[in-house]
């Protein structure tokens, strides 16, 4: 019974903690609560790059790709919004499923706000079809315009990835021919990104990890609060 009873509050504990954090910025104001910038330029020497005495910071390069729709979409649609970017494949067993799981969440806290949008890759884009993602996107409730499910060139992509959003991805099969599991032949991040209206990354989280997920829920509600504060 004590045990049970333990369960429960390391529950709740873990569903308040966005809570908290939004109520404490509203509280002590945005100055208390600021997210970091992550990702500094490197240059050649592998120095971090500075102007006017400030780091430069990545930013996540313009790109199009198709979405569940069939729809050219353009990262000029994210231009002013906030997002969380991921990496994923529909056939993925392992997880892929727990990922977007995660995002759902996230849709559904968020569902109301125009300001925050969803963008998911697919490292698998030759199965991955418009269609495909479609029936996948509608397995997640995945609201058209809010949530977006992209696919198109491989190497597009995987540049995106690795370029784009700084996170490892692969295809195991091009360097080893006895692989036969889907689940072992597409490398890449469990990782949650959170990105700016400027196109800064702003968190890295495990989407695979529920705490990690409310930390991410809670600090979208702290950038929220940011650029309100700066109107």
């Amino acid at each position: 019974m004590q045990k049970k009873s333990s369960k429960v509050g390391i529950l709740i504990g873990i569903l308040a903690v966005p809570t908290l954090i939004f109520v404490m910025l509203k509280m002590f104001g945005q100055n208390y609560y600021k997210l970091p910038y992550l990702m500094p330029e490197i240059d050649e020497t592998g120095q971090v790059v500075i102007k006017g005495g400030d780091t430069v910071f990545h930013q996540i390069p313009p790109y199009k790709l198709i979405d569940q729709e069939g729809k050219e979409f353009s990262t000029e649609q994210l231009k002013g919004k906030i997002y969380v970017a991921d990496f994923f494949f529909s056939r993925c067993g392992t997880i892929c499923p727990k990922l977007s799981n995660s995002l759902s969440r996230v849709q559904s806290i968020f569902s109301a706000d125009t300001n925050v949008r969803i963008v998911s890759h697919s490292v698998d884009p030759k199965y991955d079809s418009a269609a495909v993602l479609k029936k996948y996107a509608q397995k997640y409730d995945a609201k058209p315009g809010k949530w977006y499910f992209l696919t198109g060139d491989k190497k597009a992509i995987y540049d995106i990835a690795i370029k784009g959003y700084k996170l490892p991805v692969a295809d195991a099969s091009e360097y080893d021919s006895k692989i036969r599991s889907v689940d072992e032949t597409f490398i890449h991040s469990e990782k949650l990104l959170l990105i700016d209206k400027e196109g800064y990354i702003r968190g890295i989280y495990d989407g695979t990890y529920n705490p990690d997920v409310e930390r991410l829920i809670g600090e979208v509600k702290v950038l929220t609060e940011i650029y309100k504060s700066k109107k």
